[in-house]
């Protein structure tokens, strides 16, 4: 009997122990529960963090077109009415911003905001105030847009473009096609990714690249990490084939711009005037086999001027189609990209100190910069 009433206890310890389990169980998963309901994941909190510097911006230009197209009128109709004059119209433009201060200050992209008349930002809260385009500068495709600082409740943290590793998170923020408050996700797929190699070659800057999908009015919107930092402008997206490849402005960049944008209203680019094609052992090899070519070209690495653009400072300096730049400041150069990094260093008007191949003669060039002209 004893032993029975043992065994009993024992029973209703084991009971009372596995009823505590259960009920410490059910509460872990209601906190856990409520934890990722108030929680959700990293990326609602990142775009919680930088939402509401996030704007739309809508742009108003008056442009004159003619009323008809005038390869399609008749001669004799053409000739009854007489010479058609030009209509004004409203164009108008679209792109996104991110408020970077708190003296109100927007950085979007210049193809946004440039030769633009009117210019009005919608803030996350659906206020609408104007703006005034500060600057622009074509060449890295960057804008300033100030707004009433008292208009808007907050603004972005800045992030260091220079931290970021292939695949780490990237999401892009925007207004494409005119919604408002987008959020797209992806990975950063690559970094230094040259502009030029896209085809713009009127523009000098390293992109970075991102799957995080980017479409028509993204332009100039913020490409933030998983932390809500600004890392990156959204610039442009490729279409046609191997669609979904987005390309953002680093931040780092954007920062340095902005700020000669704010001080100037203009961002100064130093130029040598030349246009160059890269050269290398194998290229060189097989130009040489041809009985039909010119000129003998060095076979190694470096940035071969293709032609001198009159008057510039190359010209000054005795720059000649064929010469092989292969240094440039006592830095190596191997190809077009890397001189013409040295060549945005350099000072207007100070020396810049060329090493060059000439008739496999290596000689040394003195040329001063000048700013690159029409931008202004």
């Amino acid at each position: 009997m004893k032993y029975l009433k043992i065994k009993f206890n024992n029973l209703i310890q084991i009971f009372i122990i596995f009823c505590f389990c259960i009920l410490n169980f059910f509460q872990d998963v209601e906190v856990l529960a409520l934890t990722s309901f108030e929680n959700h994941n990293f990326v609602s909190s990142a775009v919680k963090n930088i939402g509401p510097a996030v704007v739309k911006i809508d742009t108003e230009r008056l442009v004159e077109r003619q009323q008809f197209d005038p390869t399609l009128i008749d001669p004799l109709l053409r000739d009854l009415l007489g010479e058609q004059g030009f209509t004004p119209e409203r164009e108008r433009g679209q792109g996104s911003g991110v408020i970077i201060n708190e003296n109100g200050l927007v950085l979007t992209n210049a193809h946004v905001v440039e030769r633009v008349d009117d210019v009005s930002v919608t803030l996350a809260d659906g206020s609408i105030c104007d703006g005034e385009v500060l600057g622009t500068d074509t060449v890295t495709d960057l804008a300033l847009v100030k707004i009433d600082e008292d208009a808007y409740s907050g603004f972005a943290p800045l992030g260091n473009s220079e931290d970021l590793e292939v695949g780490d998170w990237a999401i892009a923020l925007g207004t494409p096609y005119g919604l408002e408050k987008t959020v797209t996700l992806g990975i950063v797929s690559s970094l230094h990714r040259d502009i030029n190699s896209l085809g713009f070659s009127d523009k000098r800057l390293d992109l970075i690249q991102t799957d995080a999908a980017i479409n028509p009015g993204n332009s100039g919107g913020p490409l933030i990490n998983s932390n809500g930092e600004v890392i990156g402008i959204n610039t442009l997206v490729r279409s046609g084939p191997g669609a979904g490849l987005g390309f953002a402005i680093p931040i780092n960049l954007a920062k340095s711009v902005s700020e000669q944008l704010l001080k100037n209203g203009e961002v100064i680019h130093p130029y040598l005037g030349v246009q160059l094609i890269s050269l290398n052992p194998r290229i060189a090899q097989e130009h040489n086999r041809d009985p039909n070519s010119l000129v003998q070209l060095p076979e190694r690495n470096g940035a071969l001027i293709q032609s001198v653009i009159p008057n510039s400072p190359a010209e000054k300096a005795g720059l000649r189609r064929g010469d092989l730049v292969i240094a440039a400041e006592n830095i190596i150069i191997k190809e077009p990209k890397t001189l013409l990094d040295e060549v945005e260093k350099a000072q207007i008007g100070k020396v810049f100190l060329l090493n060059i191949l000439r008739n496999n003669k290596e000689i040394q060039i003195n040329i001063k910069p000048e700013p690159l002209p029409g931008l202004t």
